[in-house]
Formats: structure tokens, C-alpha cells, sequence
């Protein structure tokens, strides 16, 4: 951290970094091979700090701001939550040819059956006035034989701690597509050894999406519920980009009559 007492020296020491570096790019062409040898790997190592740097500050100061957590909350909701690849940077950050199960971050993963594999998934920073999620995620298909392509995003113990068949969990989503596709969002619930599950049909017809999963049509064992996933299904993905802007799952107990 640069100080009142240190920044002149700072500045002066940077000056001369920077001064050295571009009389070193000016005689790059010239210089003999033995000599230009050390002079990359010590440009790489410096590259390498560089782009920690930008990445960190890039992601700070692009809005919206990292750390903002502004979520649809609908009256009574008793649970919000929005997955972690869209709150913050994940490891790894993009996956081209993703096989079967691959993972970007701890909570969403890809899943599909393609022999040809040429699927690629990759977290983007979101940088429109309008984006309330500080990251999207990004999936590009080109050629697919498979018969099934899914993300599928855990949700965390507290979506299902208390968890009841008067429960409503609502997923509001923001999409883009290159082409029009089909896409799908099912909920399921698993409690004991039995899995429930409720699909719904996202509406791509505008960017602001939400559907809800209504569970008193369902037959979860309130006592033995144990953890739930959404997976968000993909008819005729081929050469096709779907960018999720946003994701985010709320809960809330249903209005008795």
C-alpha cells in the first residue's frame, strides 16, 4: 500500500520500471538470442503480476459492484439466494470442450452425453446499467449428438431447511439467446430415498424470466427432506449461445384461502 511518506519513491521506482521496459521492447528485435532468453522469462513473471492485478481491480471497480447482493425478494419470502457463480469469481473461470459432470466453482455443474464434445462454459463479468448480478455465465454449442444438456446449479441447506408443501420457490432469471431454444427448469427435492421433482417451461420470449414451483402439488416427505438441485435443461442447444445473466431462487409460504 503506497503511503504519503513513500509515494514519490514509489512513483520514482515505477518510472524507471517502466522506463527500462520500453527501452528493452524498442531493442527486442535486435538483441541476441542468449540475451532475449532471460529477458522473456523475466517479462512473463512480470506479465504474470500484471494480470493478477487487472483482474482483481477489473472485477472491483466494473459495475455492478462485486459483493452487491440485490435479489427479487416477493412478499414473505423467507429464503434468498443467488448462486455463487453470479455473486462472485470461480475457479475455473471457463471450460472449453466441458466433459460430462464438469464444475465451475462448487455449486454449478454441466451435464450431458456428447460423443463430439463441443460445449464450452465460461463465467463473464456482467457491465450494463441494467445487470443486477455482478457475473454471467456464458454457454456456447456448436455441434451436439448427444440427447441431453443440462447446468445444474445445488442449492445450499438453508433452501431446504423447514422446507414444506406450502412452500413456493420461485427462480427469476435473465437470458439471452443467439438462436431460439427450448429450455427447461426442474426442481428436485429429494427426501428418504425418493427424489421429487417439478418442471416448469422458461418463457424466452423476454429477457426477464420467473417461474414457480408450487410444492403442494408434490409428495415430499416434510421430515426427511434432505437437499434440492434446479437443473436448467437445454432442447437443440446446436450452434447456439445462451448468456444467464442473472439467477437467483426465493421461497416463500403460500397465501392460505
Amino acid at each position: 500500500m503506497t503511503t504519503r511518506k513513500d509515494s514519490f519513491l514509489d512513483r520514482l521506482v515505477q518510472k524507471r520500471a517502466l522506463a527500462r521496459w520500453a527501452r528493452a521492447a524498442r531493442l527486442a528485435d535486435r538483441l541476441s538470442l542468449l540475451a532475449l532468453r532471460p529477458l522473456r522469462d523475466d517479462a512473463q513473471r512480470l506479465r504474470r503480476e500484471v494480470d493478477r492485478v487487472l483482474h482483481v481491480a477489473d472485477a472491483r471497480l466494473t459495475q455492478p459492484i462485486i459483493g452487491k447482493d440485490a435479489i427479487p425478494r416477493p412478499t414473505g419470502t423467507d429464503w434468498a439466494w443467488r448462486p455463487e457463480l453470479w455473486r462472485g469469481p470461480v475457479s475455473p473461470a471457463g471450460v472449453a470442450a466441458a466433459q460430462n459432470r464438469t464444475m465451475l466453482g462448487h455449486e454449478v455443474s454441466l451435464f450431458h452425453d456428447c460423443k463430439v464434445n463441443e460445449v464450452t462454459l465460461r463465467q463473464i463479468r456482467n457491465r450494463r446499467a441494467t445487470d443486477l448480478a455482478p457475473f454471467g455465465l456464458r454457454l456456447e454449442v456448436f455441434r451436439f449428438d448427444g440427447s441431453f444438456l443440462s447446468v445444474v446449479v445445488d442449492l445450499p441447506p438453508d433452501a431446504v431447511q423447514g422446507l414444506r408443501q406450502s412452500h413456493v420457490i420461485r427462480l427469476d432469471c435473465r437470458a439471452e439467446t443467439e438462436r431460439p431454444l427450448e429450455m427447461f427448469a426442474r426442481l428436485n427435492v429429494q427426501h428418504g430415498p425418493n427424489t421429487e421433482q417439478v418442471v416448469r417451461q422458461l418463457p424466452l420470449n423476454h429477457e426477464d424470466i420467473r417461474v414457480e414451483f408450487d410444492l403442494a402439488y408434490s409428495r415430499i416427505h416434510e421430515k426427511r427432506v434432505e437437499k434440492a438441485w434446479v437443473d436448467l435443461i437445454f432442447e437443440g442447444p446446436q450452434m447456439n449461445q445462451v448468456v444467464l445473466r442473472d439467477l437467483t431462487f426465493s421461497r416463500r409460504l403460500r397465501a392460505e384461502i
